[in-house]
C-alpha cells in the first residue's frame, strides 16, 4: 500500500509540471512524471481492494487435466486414487471425475477408455448427452465414471491415459493425474465394490420389500 502522503507529493509534481509547460524551467521532465503517476495506479488499486482482493479469495483446487476441442471444454479430469499414499490394487476399480461444458451443437459422451490401466470404464446411464450451452458435471461425490478391472496397481501421483469418445467431436485422448483421496479430495467417494454372484437361497418373507442402493448420476446445468 502506498501512503497517501506520497500520492499527494506526486500529484503536486504533476500539477507543477503542467505549470512548467507555461514557462517555468528547472522542473522534472513531463514524461518522467507521467511514468511515475502511471506506476502509482496499480498500487492504489491494490490498496483499495483490501480484504476483497481476488488473490485473497479461496479457489477450489483444479489439479486435473483440461482441454478445449471445437466447442467442447473438458475440465478438471482426474482419477481418484487410494487414501494417502496407499495404492489401488490390480483388479480393483477407481473413480474418474470430470466436467464438460458445451457451447456448440448438442453432443453425447458415448464411452470412455483407459488403455493400459483398466479393462473397461463404466459410465452412469451408459452415455451422457450434453446440449447446447449445457454443462455435464461428473464431479461426484460418487463417481459417475468408474475404471474397472485395473490391470496394474494404481499409485497416486502417477499419470494415466484416458480417452473420451464423443458422438460429434470424436475421440479425445488426455493424460490424466491420479490424485490421492486426501485433503480436499477426501470428500469424494471411491467406487462401490463390485458385487460377486453367489448361488444362495433366501427364504421368502411375506410382505417384504427390496431396498434399493443409490446409483451415481450425472448432473447437467444450462
Amino acid at each position: 500500500m502506498v501512503p497517501s502522503a506520497v500520492f499527494t507529493v506526486l500529484r503536486s509534481n504533476v500539477v507543477w509540471s503542467n505549470a512548467s509547460r507555461r514557462g517555468r524551467a528547472g522542473g522534472l521532465p513531463r514524461r518522467l512524471l507521467i511514468v511515475a503517476a502511471a506506476a502509482l495506479i496499480p498500487a492504489v488499486a491494490g490498496c483499495e481492494a483490501g480484504d476483497n482482493a481476488p488473490t485473497l479469495a479461496w479457489h477450489q483446487p483444479t489439479v486435473g487435466t483440461g482441454a478445449v476441442v471445437q466447442d467442447m471444454a473438458i475440465r478438471n479430469v482426474f482419477v481418484l486414487g487410494g487414501p494417502g499414499t496407499a495404492a489401488l490394487p490390480a483388479g480393483g476399480s477407481a473413480g474418474l471425475f470430470l466436467a464438460l461444458v458445451n457451447s456448440g451443437s448438442p453432443d453425447r459422451l458415448i464411452s470412455i477408455q483407459a488403455p493400459g490401466t483398466a479393462a473397461a470404464v463404466t459410465l452412469a446411464g451408459g452415455s451422457v448427452r450434453i446440449g447446447t450451452n449445457v454443462s455435464a458435471l461428473l464431479t461426484g461425490p460418487t463417481p459417475a465414471a468408474v475404471l474397472t478391472g485395473l490391470t496394474r496397481r494404481l499409485r497416486s501421483g502417477t499419470v494415466v491415459t484416458i480417452v473420451l469418445n464423443f458422438q460429434r467431436i470424436g475421440s479425445v485422448s488426455l493424460r490424466v493425474p491420479v490424485v490421492a483421496r486426501a485433503q480436499y479430495y477426501a470428500t469424494l467417494s471411491p467406487p462401490p465394490p463390485t458385487p460377486t454372484a453367489t448361488a444362495t437361497r433366501h427364504p421368502r418373507v411375506p410382505g417384504g420389500s427390496a431396498s434399493a442402493t443409490p446409483t451415481p448420476s450425472v448432473s447437467t446445468t444450462p
